[in-house]
């Protein structure tokens, strides 16, 4: 299986409902390192898994559309914690949705899947795997 991956950032805000979250429950704002994962079984007609820039750009849309803001805000997360874990596969449905509207391209299509991690830190991330 071939790879390729593309890196961005984002920082919103949010809070989380629920005993478990503690002081998390109230407003805080987090920094993520988003890295998008592409795999295929093989390569395309130009030795490619996907367009490098074509994915950092798709990938710098959707994370510009959920950057600087306060997801509590946001009708799409309506009663869901955004936890890293939900962001992570949010941002990894929303590229599935843009690979086959065809904004990738057509060798786009011989994507086997993308995977979303959201680093918080060195030390804590979450990840999302889905098949294409």
């Amino acid at each position: 299986m071939f790879s390729v991956s593309v890196r961005d950032h984002m920082m919103i805000a949010h809070s989380f409902n629920g005993e478990a979250f503690g002081p998390a429950q109230r407003l805080h704002g987090a920094t993520y390192i988003i890295d998008a994962t592409f795999t295929r079984e093989e390569l395309d007609a130009n030795s490619t898994v996907v367009d490098i820039g074509t994915a950092a750009a798709e990938l710098r849309s959707i994370v510009e559309a959920l950057g600087y803001r306060n997801l509590d805000d946001d009708g799409d997360f309506a009663g869901i914690n955004t936890t890293t874990e939900v962001l992570a596969k949010t941002v990894a449905d929303r590229l599935a949705v843009r690979i086959h509207a065809g904004a990738f391209g057509p060798g786009a299509s011989g994507l086997a899947g993308v995977t979303v991690t959201l680093r918080e830190s060195h030390i804590a991330w979450a990840s999302y795997e889905r098949a294409l």
